[in-house]
């Protein structure tokens, strides 16, 4: 058998065009070659697929067989081209993108609207987790790219950094008697404290902090939610460990105000993150364009 798909390709438009000088000139070939390809095809099979009348050639039985296959295969084809010319000028697609819930709504909303107006007719999907889990959903290719805190060490992983953030402690007026106070870590762990999920990166970040001058980090109050972080504190129910560029407008309103500190808190990345070593679609390497060359 076979298996040279040209000459398929040269038997489907023959059969089409009934004539082997109109196949020909569909292919861009010479007539010659096109007689050649359909002897090359016949023996192979052992069958004869055409015959010659009056108005060029027909199909005989066991050609309109092979017809009715290679007529579906060659519709496929031709979807399949259409398919990646679209995909190739962004009229269709998709964008899948990892990350938390904040990042998402303070980082990455921005973007995902401009690039919405660019490419309307790229659907958007958004995996929410924790870094972790977006890890998992990058590894096991849920998702085209993911947008997570750094540090990110995994030789799977290429992160390409981004933005930076400063986290700090925040209250609401219920503290209003630390405005004015320079506290130590030590003074901060005599209140209420409020802080995210345990498995979150920032809560890693600041553990680690709080380690490394020997102090426990014990929060009395966790959340899985940036929005429930800022809620609590604002209501008083205690100290939120938040992320500074995430409540510039209640900074600005007053309905918060940010614990001075006597040690500096350290600042983190924000990481555009892909699998090592695999292409991307052409849709996330447009986002990621969109991205970097804004910043």
């Amino acid at each position: 058998m076979t298996t040279n798909y040209e000459l398929y390709k040269v038997f489907y438009w023959a059969a089409k065009t009934g004539s082997l000088t109109q196949a020909a000139k569909a292919l861009y070939i010479t007539q010659p070659s096109v007689s050649h390809a359909i002897k090359q095809l016949e023996e192979s099979f052992g069958l004869t697929l055409f015959y010659r009348n009056s108005k060029g050639v027909a199909l005989t039985q066991e050609g309109v067989s092979l017809y009715s296959y290679i007529e579906q295969s060659q519709i496929l084809i031709s979807l399949a081209e259409e398919k990646m010319a679209a995909l190739k000028s962004l009229d269709n697609g998709e964008l899948r993108i990892g990350g938390s819930d904040s990042l998402f709504k303070h980082y990455m909303l921005a973007y995902l609207e401009e690039f919405h107006v660019l490419y309307p007719n790229i659907k958007l999907h958004l995996s929410h987790g924790t870094t972790p889990e977006v890890i998992t959903f990058l590894k096991e290719g849920k998702i085209d790219l993911g947008v997570v805190r750094m540090p990110i060490v995994d030789p799977q992983l290429e992160v390409r950094e981004s933005i930076q953030l400063k986290d700090c402690f925040v209250a609401g007026e219920r503290y209003a008697q630390l405005k004015d106070k320079v506290m130590t870590l030590e003074m901060l762990l005599e209140h209420q404290l409020i802080l995210f999920s345990r498995n979150s990166r920032v809560r890693m970040a600041i553990t680690e902090l709080f380690n490394s001058y020997g102090y426990t980090l014990k929060p009395e109050i966790e959340v899985g939610s940036v929005d429930l972080l800022i809620e609590f504190a604002r209501r008083g129910l205690g100290i939120s460990y938040v992320t500074r560029e995430f409540i510039s407008k209640e900074l600005e309103e007053g309905s918060l105000f940010e614990i001075q500190l006597d040690v500096s808190l350290p600042p983190s990345h924000v990481g555009i993150m892909t699998k090592r070593n695999m292409p991307i679609s052409l849709a996330a390497n447009r986002f990621m364009d969109l991205i970097f060359k804004t910043e």
